[in-house]
């Protein structure tokens, strides 16, 4: 069973349009509609995170899942690339290729001046083994707003290849939102399901890595710096619930929740 036959969004967390922080516009028609990330990761995260873990679920649950537009198979031999897809038994070599069908599409649709200009699907980079894959969507956020391009957070990831993360500017940036992945195995298949995210985008504001933000970082070098508020942080956390197998299970989910409901920080 793939991941979208397990997710709901519940109606009461939907928001407006008006509310939103991002707009994905779909091309291929075919591509799966982007769903919000799952706290359990469609049920994939281990039963006892999923109570207790705040931190686990909260990373899983950032962002929203994008999907390839069709199953497909790539196959690297160390040199070359080549794909197959649908029920076709043929591999292709794989420098540049468009989705079926979606060039005269694109061409019907959109202004003269930009006929012949449909982005392509899948394509191979200079790089050995890396591989560029458009999910048939464009992205667009409100001014000020980024998006990192992931690897899905806690799904299993596959042995056969890596994800490379990027961080876009998509409120002036309003191109094609892909994935580059590093093959990491040569001679064998290796499947992609529709069914199956093939990464995630979550939200960033500008200011969070701007460099004054990323460049101004203290640091203690040792215990001998604590001060008292440190001692006293160090206890409510640690010390104050009980021994570890006597304390209440949950108690970080919990505070993080009520924090959540109230408007307040932890």
């Amino acid at each position: 069973m793939g991941i979208q036959n397990i997710i709901q969004t519940p109606d009461s967390e939907q928001k407006s349009a008006s509310d939103s922080i991002i707009k994905f516009y779909r091309l291929i028609e075919d591509t799966p509609k982007p769903q919000r990330a799952d706290r359990s990761a469609g049920g994939l995260i281990p039963t006892r995170a999923f109570r207790y873990c705040e931190p686990m679920t909260s990373a899983s649950a950032f962002g929203w899942y994008i999907f390839p537009p069709m199953d497909f198979k790539v196959q690297w031999s160390g040199t070359e690339l080549f794909w197959q897809y649908g029920h076709i038994d043929s591999w292709y070599p794989l420098e540049a290729a468009q989705y079926p069908d979606f060039a005269s599409k694109f061409d019907a649709a959109c202004p003269a001046q930009l006929k012949g200009y449909a982005p392509p699907f899948i394509s191979s980079a200079p790089e050995p083994g890396v591989l560029k894959i458009w999910s048939g969507l464009i992205a667009k956020t409100a001014p000020d707003w980024s998006i990192l391009v992931r690897k899905p957070a806690n799904l299993p990831g596959s042995q056969f290849y890596e994800h490379y993360e990027g961080i876009i500017e998509t409120d002036r940036w309003f191109g094609p939102l892909f994935i580059n992945l590093r093959l990491t195995k040569t001679d064998m298949p290796i499947a992609f399901k529709r069914e199956m995210p093939l990464f995630q985008v979550q939200p960033l504001h500008r200011s969070t890595y701007a460099e004054p933000i990323l460049n101004a970082m203290d640091f203690s070098a040792s215990s001998d710096e604590f001060t008292d508020g440190d001692w006293e942080d160090y206890h409510t956390t640690v010390i104050a619930p009980g021994m570890a197998q006597d304390r209440e299970r949950g108690l970080y989910a919990k505070a993080s929740r009520r924090a959540r409901k109230s408007g307040k920080p932890t």
